[in-house]
């Protein structure tokens, strides 16, 4: 018996009972079509999951809440994802998957060679849109904790700020150009706990930005020989890295 994931906008610890939102309300009832006493699991985000039960359909569904399990499914290696906005849904795809690859973060950017726009109420609503692209992610990846997604900025200011906080361990950029590849650098860096990797939009970061970057304390990252579309570099290379350093 198939037993859907939902996530629950309101929190859950030391509730029996909870009415929840018409979207997934309409998922249980009409796309799954369960009915009345049917098992799931719920998780608010917070942390753990906890098992629940379908008490009554309807426009909004009730739920039992019920048993509290702490597995959050977390990759030992925190990963944020800094990387430029793309066009149509190539940028929902790779939030996507890189929530299913277990980042930490996501951290979108407006760089030289960005073409999207995105400003007042249409970046509000967007970034909505990718939170919901993050919940839905991980209620199929039985992940317990959403990755971070924070407001798009210009990439000189996120490297500025960046370099003012708590930065991650180890600060990746792909760059087809350089001959440092990921064995390379760890036998000279050895493993670490955390990691930044910065992606370009389509056509790449220009090499001001990688100037840039690399003077921030970012270090050079090849893929192999070819050159990646914009939806594919950023998974190959969050693919190698939990590979490499985290739990794949």
């Amino acid at each position: 018996m198939r037993i859907p994931r939902i996530f629950s906008q309101q929190a859950l610890a030391g509730v029996s009972q909870i009415e929840l939102d018409e979207g997934a309300s309409r998922h249980l009832v009409k796309v799954l079509r369960l009915g009345a006493g049917h098992p799931m699991t719920l998780f608010d985000g917070l942390g753990g999951e906890y098992s629940a039960e379908l008490l009554a359909t309807g426009k909004r569904a009730q739920v039992g809440v019920g048993a509290f399990r702490e597995d959050n499914r977390q990759s030992p290696l925190a990963l944020t994802l800094a990387i430029g906005i793309s066009r149509g849904d190539r940028f929902d795809w790779v939030i996507q998957k890189a929530t299913e690859l277990g980042v930490a973060a996501i951290q979108p950017l407006f760089s030289e060679r960005c073409e999207v726009k995105l400003s007042g109420e249409r970046l509000q609503k967007k970034l909505g849109h990718w939170r919901q692209i993050t919940i839905s992610a991980c209620e199929q990846c039985e992940r317990n904790l959403l990755p971070e997604i924070a407001e798009p900025v210009k990439l000189p200011h996120y490297l500025q700020t960046s370099a003012q906080q708590s930065a991650p361990q180890t600060k990746l950029v792909l760059h087809h150009r350089t001959e440092l590849d990921l064995r390379r650098w760890e036998a000279d860096n050895g493993k670490p706990d955390s990691a930044l990797l910065m992606v370009g939009p389509e056509g790449g970061l220009s090499q001001a930005e990688i100037d840039l970057a690399l003077g921030h304390g970012f270090m050079p990252l090849r893929l192999g020989p070819r050159v990646m579309r914009t939806e594919t570099a950023p998974i190959a290379a969050l693919s190698v890295l939990q590979f490499q350093w985290g739990d794949l």
